[in-house]
């Protein structure tokens, strides 16, 4: 008795697994793992206390603070430490802001930030705040002459790189034009920092945010670098933790991980680099070998980008149904799209560059990612659009 090939698209997730989603989150550094359970045992007291225990607390924090400041260029009393990167990315633009009224009452913005930074922004102008949202190219990336503040601007932000497609923005150049007219810069470097190596000097940014899950720490560490000299004032009730930028208890643990996690992650940047960039040059390359209808998103060779995401659009399928389907068969990838079924809402950042904005997949790898990650998409990811343009009628393609 004879059997028919199975259909890669319904395999088991036993018989496939391949996390491709890292530029969501990834999994927990080793070195964070290690320094967290250690802090748990250590840093449990209240770092603001005299106490013993309070001041064996505030030593890890402040060792913790120094590794960060270490790592991205900064100076120890730059770094604060917020609940979160988007809780990190509304202190810093909505803080600038709050203290420059004087200087005026605009906020500056990339058309592909992340939503973080734009619901802060859009929070502004809706307190009567002004708004003004600069425009990209088709490969996502922002023309620094467009970034020519009019008068009366507080303060502008740039990502350092885009979270869909990851294009690298050009934060030095766009800094440089803002300063000669006294206009601060705000980056976000969530996708970047731990991801490839980033000098808040070399950026010239006055501001800088990240989130500690996107490159090896726990959850709920968001890292907030304010540049001596940068005017700032806290946007809520003033709190005296962490500089008075950032209210509340700080969790000593997942911080000390977090600083843990960065240091470690910067010492394999050199070698991972390179290997990663490979997986995404072979993705590009062979995914309109494989699949038809295709359109490849960003160009590393016309723009620059971070080693590890890419992303593509297909042609008469909806990005939703192909996660599900690769979710079956054990392959996590994300849509850069947020359309979803509620409000057919399409990803403002494919709008932005003109993109297909259906049927659309980010894969992002990460320091755990193999080769057979990468082979196992693409050994299961025709099948799975074939399905899916079936069920629409669209298998002709």
């Amino acid at each position: 008795m004879t059997h028919a090939p199975q259909d890669p698209s319904r395999r088991s997730v036993a018989a496939v697994s391949a996390y491709l989603d890292h530029a969501s989150t990834t999994p927990l550094h080793p070195a964070a793992r290690e320094a967290l359970g250690v802090a748990l045992q250590d840093g449990w007291a209240d770092p603001a206390r005299l106490y013993r225990e309070g001041r064996r607390a505030r030593m890890l924090l402040d060792a913790a603070r120094e590794t960060v400041a270490g790592v991205l260029g900064a100076r120890p009393d730059e770094i604060s430490f917020a609940a979160s990167g988007t809780a990190a990315a509304t202190l810093a633009l909505l803080g600038t802001a709050s203290a420059r009224r004087r200087a005026g009452d605009l906020i500056m913005v990339s058309a592909v930030e992340h939503s973080s930074v734009l619901h802060a922004a859009q929070h502004h102008e809706q307190a009567g705040g002004r708004l003004v949202e600069v425009g990209v190219d088709r490969f996502g990336r922002v023309d620094p002459a467009a970034f020519a503040p009019p008068p009366g601007t507080a303060v502008a932000s740039l990502q350092h790189a885009n979270h869909e497609v990851g294009t690298l923005q050009p934060v030095a150049e766009v800094a440089q034009r803002l300063h000669a007219t006294g206009v601060p810069l705000h980056t976000d470097a969530a996708v970047t920092v731990g991801r490839v190596p980033v000098d808040l000097g070399a950026l010239g940014a006055d501001l800088l945010t990240a989130s500690a899950h996107k490159f090896g720490g726990p959850a709920g560490v968001g890292i907030l670098a304010v540049r001596t000299g940068t005017r700032w004032r806290s946007p809520g009730p003033a709190d005296e933790r962490e500089g008075g930028r950032v209210a509340g208890y700080p969790d000593v643990p997942s911080i000390v991980a977090a600083a843990a996690a960065l240091a470690a992650r910067a010492a394999e940047l050199a070698a991972e680099g390179p290997r990663l960039a490979g997986y995404v040059r072979d993705l590009r390359r062979r995914l309109p070998e494989l699949v038809d209808g295709v359109e490849l998103l960003g160009d590393p060779d016309q723009a620059p980008t971070v080693p590890h995401i890419t992303a593509f659009s297909c042609l008469y399928v909806e990005g939703e149904a192909l996660l599900t389907e690769l979710d079956r068969a054990g392959i996590a990838v994300s849509s850069g799209s947020s359309c979803t079924s509620d409000t057919l809402t399409p990803s403002h950042v494919l709008v932005a560059m003109g993109a297909l904005t259906h049927g659309n997949l980010r894969v992002s790898f990460g320091r755990d990612s193999t080769r057979a990650d990468l082979d196992a998409l693409l050994d299961v990811l025709p099948g799975v659009v074939r399905t899916v343009r079936a069920r629409l009628g669209a298998d002709g393609l």
